[in-house]
């Protein structure tokens, strides 16, 4: 049976089991299943022998992660245009007090890292995330996932890499990309072709999630032109969404813009910013990545 005591120990732990899931998957509803998963084998687990919580909760969930990983790659699943992961609501400026660690981990949940995340096996991924996003030695993520030290230093090491070698560069400082966020929604709304060009770095990037179940460019769109262009015409009266409104959130550790028709979610827009121009253009429109945020 389980205390109460028991259970204000996982409530206690669980922000970050759910941080170390999602960052592994890149789904929310999946890492919340995890976690869930986690609850139910510490509820059912002798807790006399468990020394240190946190640590036992994290290895549970992480194992639980790369086996819900691995099912995913098993089954060899396709999806329809390009992928983004489930945007996912922070706010480390108000829960991590520390700038530096606020990096960090604003860093490793960001949606530039989390696909290339996605190209690495299951093993890298958790290394990568117990080690650069939670600060784990080495020693302690070779017991988590029952390997030897060495081994799980070459994942890490290997899994740096890539990651180093395929994210691309940009600027974390939130007041910046909030107010050139503003300015691309207002030169978009008002068809500014040249107000938006201006912001656009020369080889931006579009890339646009729809999971082939809303309307979406299939392809990642490249160059300030091609972006400007798409961008002011799809925002046309509206972008053809009724009852459009905008609401500003903290999404993957950076500000971001949901969009709403009615009450109900219908896309989410994020930039990446460096050297005071966009980089990237997110959206997000999958019903299904959008659900966590209705209410």
């Amino acid at each position: 049976m389980t205390t109460d005591i028991e259970t204000d120990v996982f409530e206690e732990h669980r922000p970050v089991l759910l941080g170390v899931a999602y960052r592994m998957l890149g789904r929310v509803a999946d890492a919340e299943d995890v976690v869930q998963e986690a609850w139910l084998r510490w509820s059912g687990a002798d807790r006399s022998e468990v020394r240190e919580p946190r640590g036992y909760l994290v290895r549970i969930t992480t194992r639980l992660a790369i086996d819900r990983l691995r099912q995913v790659k098993a089954r060899g699943e396709t999806y329809v245009g390009p992928w983004l992961p489930e945007p996912y609501v922070t706010d480390f400026g108000d829960t991590v007090p520390d700038a530096a660690e606020r990096a960090v981990l604003a860093d490793s949940v960001s949606l530039a890292v989390l696909v290339v995340l996605e190209s690495l096996s299951p093993l890298e991924r958790a290394v990568f995330v117990l080690r650069e996003a939670f600060g784990y030695p080495y020693a302690d993520i070779a017991a988590m996932l029952d390997r030897g030290e060495s081994a799980v230093r070459q994942l890490g090491g290997r899994a740096r890499k890539h990651v180093e070698e395929r994210r691309p560069r940009y600027d974390v400082d939130p007041a910046q990309r909030r107010d050139l966020t503003e300015r691309f929604l207002a030169a978009s709304m008002e068809g500014d072709i040249a107000g938006l060009m201006s912001l656009l770095a020369p080889d931006v990037r579009l890339v646009g999630d729809s999971g082939g179940k809303a309307k979406a460019p299939v392809r990642v769109l490249e160059t300030a032109d091609k972006v400007g262009r798409f961008i002011v015409g799809a925002a046309g009266k509206g972008g053809g969404v009724p009852d459009l409104s905008f609401r500003f959130l903290e999404v993957n550790g950076g500000p971001a813009v949901l969009m709403l028709s009615g009450d109900k979610p219908d896309s989410v827009l994020q930039l990446e910013v460096l050297d005071g121009r966009i980089q990237s253009v997110y959206i997000i429109r999958n019903p299904d990545k959008l659900r966590s945020l209705a209410g």
